[in-house]
């Protein structure tokens, strides 16, 4: 009787659901919410580091031979320039110049401006065996040529390590030619970038798959 009793409710309610059931609250999941924010916040953070690598992994598809500028000083600078792998030469100005280091790095870097009109900086690598102050800095450069407003993640903090070494801030609209930076030498922003898109995408995968209404068999 019984069976027959709920077979009848069933045929009633079109939709099939219990009206007893349906009439509970709603059970309190606080995990699943931790769980959709922090999937949502990878993917953004994902997404984000990739946008600010993305010039590093778009210079590792530089092919052929770096292009030719003379000398840096006189060279006309322009929109195609920008992001490509460049050979000049010039020299460097000791006024202004700083050096630095990277964390969990031996070698130091000295950044300083060419002689010349144009605002261009060059970032010149000093092997940890040479002393700084026997460093001569080279006159021929070849290397990846960018804006410094563009250059992405790895120079965010330029200019603050200008300011703090005493130097004046760098121009705007300056340019920075980063010595010895081949397309090869960025490989890794390439499998970086690929990877942090593989975050976001399972991420995202993720979220639709626990967000998306459950269908009724």
């Amino acid at each position: 009787m019984d069976d027959d009793a709920d077979k009848q409710s069933l045929a009633q309610d079109p939709s099939g659901t219990d009206p007893e059931l349906e009439s509970l609250p709603r059970p309190r999941r606080p995990g699943r919410r931790l769980t959709l924010a922090i999937m949502a916040l990878t993917a953004l953070l994902s997404l984000a580091t990739a946008w600010l690598l993305r010039n590093e992994a778009l210079y590792t598809f530089q092919a052929g031979h770096p292009f030719e500028l003379g000398e840096v000083g006189k060279a006309r600078l322009s929109e195609q320039l920008t992001n490509r792998w460049v050979k000049g030469h010039g020299g460097l100005t000791a006024r202004g110049a700083i050096r630095y280091q990277r964390p969990l790095e031996h070698d130091s870097y000295e950044l300083a401006r060419v002689d010349g009109s144009l605002p261009v900086w060059v970032q010149v690598l000093i092997p940890a065996a040479v002393e700084p102050e026997r460093f001569v800095p080279p006159e021929h450069f070849v290397g990846r040529l960018i804006p410094v407003a563009k250059a992405g993640l790895r120079f965010g903090a330029l200019d603050k390590a200008v300011a703090e070494a005493g130097a004046p801030r760098l121009p705007e609209g300056a340019w920075l030619l980063i010595d010895g930076e081949s397309p090869k030498s960025t490989g890794w922003a390439l499998a970086l970038v690929t990877m942090l898109l593989g975050f976001a995408g399972f991420n995202v995968w993720g979220l639709v798959r626990l967000l998306r209404p459950v269908r009724g068999l």
